[in-house]
């Protein structure tokens, strides 16, 4: 059942300043970097401003758009990168939210050139799978949302060259906790790394790994 449309305005824009508080406490953003979205069910898009520190941001600060990126509601400019947010929508239906960040080592990975690919971690493989990298393009431009859109329909959790992450998911939360996935991924692969390499999981263990993921997927249980 759909919540009254006030409502959900109000509680989602909560959820936007207190994610938005947890990315920069967390130092996966810094100063006024990353933007955060949720989808409402009546198709409008709350999304942070631009410009504005997420650690600072007040439930007044957020900006209500159409899916064109138009402004409904809000005393400020919606995020300069809201086209890569309403790109991800239109393509992904069952995503309701979208967080872009600039998480340290993740972010590091991207400026390297270097994907998060391997398979080193079972929760990884089962939460988040893998993490390409797409191509740069500069920010707050249409190319930004055309280098990302032939990866969005398989991947939940994009870098993006010299530039950063973005993740998204059913809600916020879930887009949010993505993100705190692909930094601490991020660190245990370049631990590896420095002592020598990681050692990709076994073509058998990903096998069982998938196994479990549909069990996950379709709501059953894994016998221990």
């Amino acid at each position: 059942m759909r919540q009254n449309p006030q409502l959900q305005r109000r509680d989602h824009g909560r959820d936007l300043v207190r994610f938005g508080k947890m990315l920069y406490d967390r130092g996966l953003i810094a100063a006024t970097e990353g933007n955060l979205s949720v989808l409402l069910d009546d198709g409008r898009v709350l999304t942070s401003p631009t410009l504005v520190c997420k650690g600072m941001m007040r439930p007044s600060d957020v900006v209500t758009v159409d899916l064109c990126g138009r402004r409904l509601a809000g005393r400020r400019n919606a995020s300069s990168e809201i086209g890569m947010h309403l790109m991800i929508y239109r393509n992904r239906p069952d995503v309701r939210a979208v967080v872009h960040a600039h998480p340290p080592t993740a972010t590091g990975f991207a400026a390297a050139g270097l994907a998060l690919d391997q398979p080193l971690l079972p929760e990884v493989v089962v939460g988040l799978g893998s993490v390409p990298l797409a191509r740069y393009a500069t920010p707050g431009t249409p190319d930004l949302a055309r280098s990302l859109e032939p990866l969005v329909g398989e991947f939940d959790a994009i870098l993006i060259q010299n530039h950063g992450v973005v993740t998204f998911g059913s809600s916020l939360e879930a887009a949010y906790f993505k993100m705190e996935a692909v930094e601490q991924f991020a660190r245990i692969a370049l631990v590896a790394h420095l002592l020598g390499g990681g050692r990709p999981l076994e073509d058998d263990d990903l096998r069982k790994l998938h196994a479990v993921k549909q069990i996950y997927l379709s709501g059953g249980l894994v016998k221990a």
